[in-house]
Order: C-alpha cells, then structure tokens, then sequence
C-alpha cells in the first residue's frame, strides 16, 4: 500500500501509538483518538453539508474503540439510532463526529482536532451532490457517489 493510501506522507507504519486531541468551539467536549485513522475523505453529500454549513465535510474513519470522551460526555448532543448518529456539542453546536458502518467506525470532523493527523483526505466523496457554487481545485479522486460504487468521475 502507498504511504498515500495508509494516509502517512512521510511513509510511517499507520499502526502509530500516537494519540490525537480534539474538542469542541467552546471547549465543553474534549476527545482523544488514536492517529491510527483507516482513511480520510472530503464528502459533498448533501447531508453532510447540511450538517458542517460548508462545501464538504473533511473527515477521517477510524474504529469505534480507538475514540474515547474525555471530557463532559454529558454535554453531547445526540442525533440518530444506537448504530448510526451524528454528535455535536450540547453548548456551542459544534460537530464533533458521526457513528457509522453500524456502530462500527468514528468519522471524526478533522476539523475538531486540536493536533495535526498523520493522515489526509484522499479522495471527494458524493461529487454527483455536491454544491454547484463550489469548484474542487485539487487532484484527488473524485466520486459520484462512494468510493466502492465506480470509477472516479475524474482523475
């Protein structure tokens, strides 16, 4: 695998020991994970717009279990079922991350991270929704829908 897709520029093992912080805009919720994120996107749905009030929201999967609250779990703002949810900060509305693939995996808004991940986005996801007054200006991947369902639109 390219140190590209492991989401490591510097060619490191992504198996990192390396813990993260991240938190909300007013700094009720805290979080750690682990730097060991299995793959990063750029996602143009509309739901995902919707909920960031942007282009796209930046984010990085990773398992459930290498997440963990640290501070004020009570303050989390809960939208969804057990197995799929959206979580923000109760006080500020920040959007801290969404529950996904059945309860499975943490997308993480990278923009919540107090540090810098080892990885990066590596592809645009749900291009066919994407808003028409935003242009993409970089080269990754991008792809209609989700990453498994076809080629890239372009390249």
């Amino acid at each position: 695998m390219s140190a590209a897709m492991s989401g490591d520029p510097d060619n490191k093992p992504s198996g990192s020991k390396r813990t993260l912080t991240g938190r909300c805009q007013c700094g009720a919720v805290k979080y750690e994970v682990a730097d060991a994120f299995a793959y990063a996107a750029n996602c143009h749905c509309s739901d995902c717009r919707r909920m960031t009030g942007s282009a796209f929201k930046p984010f990085a999967g990773i398992e459930r279990d290498k997440m963990k609250i640290t501070q004020s779990e009570e303050s989390l703002l809960i939208s969804g079922d057990e197995m799929n949810h959206d979580v923000r900060c109760r006080t500020c509305g920040s959007f801290l991350y969404s529950i996904v693939r059945d309860g499975g995996y943490v997308h993480v808004c990278l923009g919540t991270l107090v540090d810098d991940p080892t990885i990066r986005p590596t592809e645009h996801i749900f291009v066919g929704s994407k808003a028409p007054w935003y242009t993409i200006n970089d080269h990754l991947p991008q792809y209609e829908r989700h990453v498994f369902e076809g080629p890239p639109v372009k390249q």
